[in-house]
């Protein structure tokens, strides 16, 4: 085929991809969306419990408390678990990850990731209009669940500091947690209901739906390799299966996968991964649950997508590409059948995906400085989805010169020396 060119190239076809993709094609730029899938959302987008976290102001940093330490080093804790032979290959990412947890930092990276964090839902809620599936977003909020006390006051101290930076949400009873989810089973002290975020039932659904509105308004979706994409005289070009295409600007929105791009550039970015599983199961009889739901002390979700019940997990450190070892799904399993009415696994197995995190829990958005109309936008931890169209909005602005709505220096790749 003859080669195709265009204004800018971008890299990955999950929600931050696709977002940049929209964003840029809104201000003018031709544009060429490469993914080494067929199909957008197929990767990190399509497993997560769907929510547009508007409410989370504070990132998940490393704890600080040493008994919660001790807790995730035993390997027992149902939030967390490690991979004992992955550990060399983990630890020194997992040392910058605890330094930039100190609450001095920790409080600099929520304010720098405040004004995307409080945009996510409206710049979703503009795109899932002009896509013209508003069936894929639920105005449910979640709730959050504490078996005990101590986890109950934790999460009270937590959220009363949210509040003072326009956090919205319900303190909940028993009463008022079975009125709101009649077929939850257990004894709870107490939940918070955040009202504000928008509940996606099918994540990978409407990243498709994205791209689907990208290409209605002209833009082109190809199936490639990223890891070929090379410099050439006035721009960039990435093989393609119909050949090559090439533009005088490139995007790297790769996700976990960024890092097969950015090394062979010489780029030295701490760009490691959380992995996290799932798996949807029936609801037994004319069990419905309303809205997703944290079980905070036994750490994992339940969320009601199209596909079925969604059991996700916490967090799992292992490489990117080990084997999947999906125990803290196995643990949850019967947690989850004594909170709510389960039937059988609809899944033949359990997804896996991971999530592309950087110690200071910001991703990656802004310029390469050794590459002319190299762009990064990866990075995002667990809010890919929340913040993919709000910092597709916030790369946009950049690359064409706009005033960007949130300060961009925080998220520079030159904070990394």
């Amino acid at each position: 085929m003859t080669e195709l060119k265009a204004d800018v190239l971008v890299l990955g076809a999950g929600m931050v991809g696709v977002g940049a993709a929209l964003h840029l094609q809104k201000r003018g730029r031709d544009v060429i969306l490469v993914d080494r899938q067929d199909l957008a959302g197929q990767g990190t987008s399509f497993g997560n419990a769907g929510m547009i976290e508007c409410a989370s102001v504070f990132p998940y940093m490393f704890p600080r408390n040493f008994g919660e330490i001790l807790r995730y080093a035993r390997n027992r804790a149902p939030q967390v678990r490690y991979s004992l032979g992955d550990l060399p290959a983990f630890l020194p990412w997992l040392v910058r990850y605890y330094l930039a947890s100190s609450p001095e930092r920790a409080f600099k990276s929520a304010m720098a990731e405040l004004p995307l964090i409080r945009r996510s839902l409206i710049e979703h809620e503009e795109l899932i209009a002009e896509a013209g599936v508003p069936e894929l977003l639920r105005r449910t909020g979640w709730i959050k669940l504490y078996r005990s006390e101590a986890t109950l006051a934790k999460a009270m101290r937590e959220f009363d500091r949210a509040k003072q930076y326009g956090v919205a949400g319900e303190v909940l009873d028993d009463a008022a947690i079975k009125l709101r989810e009649p077929h939850l089973g257990g004894e709870f002290k107490g939940a918070i209901h955040f009202t504000e975020p928008g509940f996606v039932p099918d994540p990978g659904g409407l990243a498709k739906a994205y791209a689907a509105l990208f290409r209605r308004k002209g833009g082109s979706f190809l199936a490639g390799d990223a890891r070929t994409l090379e410099q050439s005289t006035g721009g960039w070009r990435v093989s393609v299966d119909q050949g090559a295409v090439t533009a005088r600007e490139a995007v790297v929105a790769l996700g976990p996968w960024s890092d097969l791009v950015f090394d062979r550039l010489g780029y030295s970015i701490p760009l490691s991964v959380k992995r996290g599983y799932h798996l949807h199961l029936a609801a037994r009889g004319n069990a419905v649950l309303n809205h997703p739901v944290l079980d905070a002390d036994q750490g994992f979700v339940l969320a009601p997508m199209n596909s079925g019940i969604r059991l996700t997990t916490g967090v799992e450190f292992a490489r990117r590409d080990a084997p999947p070892t999906p125990i803290q799904l196995q643990r949850a399993l019967p947690r989850a059948h004594a909170l709510f009415p389960l039937g059988d696994a609809l899944d033949a197995r359990p997804w896996m995906g991971a999530r592309p995190c950087l110690p200071d829990m910001l991703p990656v958005i802004g310029r390469a400085p050794r590459h002319a109309g190299l762009w990064f936008d990866f990075g995002h931890q667990h809010h890919g989805l929340t913040l993919g169209a709000a910092t597709g909005r916030l790369l946009a602005e950049i690359m064409t010169g706009e005033t960007p709505f949130a300060d961009p220096a925080p998220f520079a790749v030159e904070r990394f020396g």
